[in-house]
């Protein structure tokens, strides 16, 4: 199978750590992705709620030079990438009016045959659990950790086709296979505020540290993602929460992919880990120490 790499914007910028991580983890599984040539933004979050048919058109644009490149399934790491491209592909394959106008306004044939998967879909699905835990060099035992879902993985239902959109256990799943303890909290599929962080901080900084301090209860030495907006607001607002409500939360926040390398034996410096804002030293010296 081709596989087809959508990056989208925040991999290339404010999630560069994911990327990094993400070609590094590949790298060791020895799986090709390619990266769509001239790709655009998709619309997320802002297209949408602004004009319907161009927010299909951004994503589409993207899927349509997939296809014609003969790729069969795309990787788009984002949630919310994955997300609007996995609408744009529904309603183009449900409309055959819509689909009309899309392709004829780009000039590009798309046919909406094409496989879409985000971040926890690739792992499970192409890569298979079982190489996964096959590559785990170093376990993770003796660490728990958060699984952090948010909103657009697993929501709309219709939409996404993926896991329980009440109580998703993919991600879960996959920090079991490091060997590290998943810890069970309740607001692993609340809203982080997302795109309201700089409209709206305030209610960022609410919705975001109800998430954090439940987790901090629950006994997480760490949280992971496979969210950039959500990486954002759970690791670059955590010291301003803190500040605000005077009580200490100190989780580190990293992307799924890089906890699965660090299990994998791969340096944390390979793994771009310190470019997050909540320093994971703590972390990282814990999983030195553990007994493999």
């Amino acid at each position: 199978m081709k596989l087809a790499y959508y990056p989208g914007c925040s991999l290339k910028g404010t999630s560069f750590e994911y990327e990094v991580s993400l070609l590094k983890i590949l790298e060791a599984l020895n799986i090709e992705i390619k990266e769509i040539p001239d790709w655009n933004c998709c619309g997320a979050s802002a297209a949408h709620s602004i004009n319907h048919n161009l927010s299909i058109a951004l994503p589409a644009r993207n899927l349509a030079i997939a296809e014609g490149e003969g790729y069969e399934s795309v990787l788009a790491p984002c949630a919310a990438c994955s997300n609007r491209l996995k609408t744009a592909h529904h309603e183009l394959k449900s409309d055959e009016i819509l689909k009309k106008k899309i392709t004829d306004s780009l000039e590009m044939p798309y046919n909406a045959d094409m496989e879409i998967n985000n971040m926890l879909e690739f792992l499970i699905k192409i890569v298979g659990k079982d190489k996964i835990k096959s590559m785990v060099k170093k376990p993770l035992s003796g660490l728990k950790v958060a699984s952090y879902y948010g909103c657009l993985l697993v929501r709309p239902p219709k939409i996404m086709q993926f896991d329980d959109p009440e109580n998703p256990v993919s991600m879960d799943e996959l920090v079991g296979l490091t060997g590290a303890e998943t810890v069970d909290y309740s607001y692993k599929t609340e809203c982080c505020g997302a795109i309201n962080s700089l409209s709206k901080p305030d209610v960022v900084m609410a919705l975001t540290g109800n998430v954090l301090y439940d987790i901090k209860k629950h006994g997480a030495d760490l949280v992971v993602v496979a969210c950039p907006l959500c990486h954002s607001n759970l690791d670059v607002r955590q010291r301003e929460i803190e500040r605000k409500y005077s009580e200490k939360i100190g989780l580190p926040v990293l992307f799924i992919t890089e906890l699965l390398g660090l299990s994998f034996g791969i340096a944390p410096k390979d793994l771009a880990i310190e470019g997050h804002m909540v320093a994971a030293d703590r972390v990282l010296r814990k999983i030195e120490g553990l007994k493999n």
